[in-house]
C-alpha cells in the first residue's frame, strides 16, 4: 500500500514521507543512545557517591570517582570545587564560600546540559510528527481527488483506494510521535533522578570543603 501511495504521490507528498522517515530515524537513534547513556549514568552515580564518601581523603575519593564515574558526572564537580583561582579577576574576588558555590553551580549546569541533550528534539518530534502526518494525509487526499476528477468517471471505488492510502501518513505520524513522547517522559524521570543525586553531592561537597 505504501508503494502505491509513493508511486501516486507528488513532490510534496514524498517530501512529507521523507520528513517523517528522518524524524523516526533521528528519534530512535537518540532513544537508543540516551537509554545507554542514562543507564550508565545512574549505575555510576549509585556506585560512585558511596565510594567517594567512604574514602579517607579527597585524593582517595577522586580515585574512587575515576573508577566508578564512567560518564564523568561527579569528577567535574570535584575538580571545580578543588580548583583555586590565583589571578586578579572578579572570579577570584569575594568570599571563599561564594567562589566555591559559583564554581560548583557552573560545573553542575554543564553536567546537566549533557544529560538533558536531545530532550528538546524528542519533545519536538513527539509534538509535531502527528501534524506532519495529518498534513501528508490531507495533501494526499487532495492530490488523489484532483487526479480522479481530471480522469473523470468518479466512483466510490476509485476514491476509497487513494484516500485509504493517504491515511497511511496519519498512522506514520503517530508511529513516529508515540515512541518519542514515551521516551521523553521516561528520560525526563531518569534525568531528574540524576539531577537530584548530583545536586546532593554538590551540596555535601561544598559543606565539606567550606570547612577547610
Amino acid at each position: 500500500m505504501f508503494a502505491d501511495f509513493w508511486a501516486q504521490s507528488d513532490l510534496v507528498g514524498r517530501a512529507v514521507a521523507l520528513l517523517l522517515l528522518s524524524m523516526s530515524v533521528s528519534a530512535w537513534a537518540l532513544i537508543l543512545w540516551k537509554a545507554w547513556l542514562l543507564q550508565r549514568a545512574r549505575r555510576g552515580l549509585v556506585r560512585a557517591v558511596p565510594a567517594f564518601w567512604s574514602a579517607t581523603g579527597v585524593a582517595e575519593g577522586r580515585g574512587a570517582l575515576r573508577n566508578f564515574d564512567a560518564e564523568q558526572l561527579l569528577l567535574p564537580l570535584l575538580d571545580a570545587a578543588t580548583a583555586e583561582t590565583r589571578t586578579a579577576t572578579l572570579d577570584a574576588a569575594g568570599k571563599r564560600e561564594s567562589r566555591l558555590t559559583r564554581r560548583l553551580r557552573d560545573a553542575l549546569h554543564a553536567v546537566l546540559a549533557r544529560l538533558q541533550f536531545g530532550q528538546v528534539l524528542l519533545a519536538s518530534i513527539g509534538a509535531t510528527a502527528p501534524f506532519v502526518g495529518l498534513f501528508g494525509t490531507v495533501w494526499g487526499i487532495y492530490h488523489a481527488l484532483v487526479s480522479i476528477s481530471a480522469a473523470g468517471n468518479i466512483t466510490i471505488d476509485r476514491i476509497s483506494g487513494p484516500v485509504g492510502e493517504a491515511l497511511i501518513m496519519t498512522a506514520a505520524g503517530l508511529a513516529v510521535a508515540i515512541p518519542a513522547v514515551l521516551a521523553y517522559n521516561v528520560f525526563g524521570k531518569l534525568v531528574a533522578a540524576c539531577e537530584a543525586d548530583l545536586e546532593g553531592f554538590a551540596h555535601d561537597l561544598r559543606e565539606l570543603l567550606d570547612q577547610d
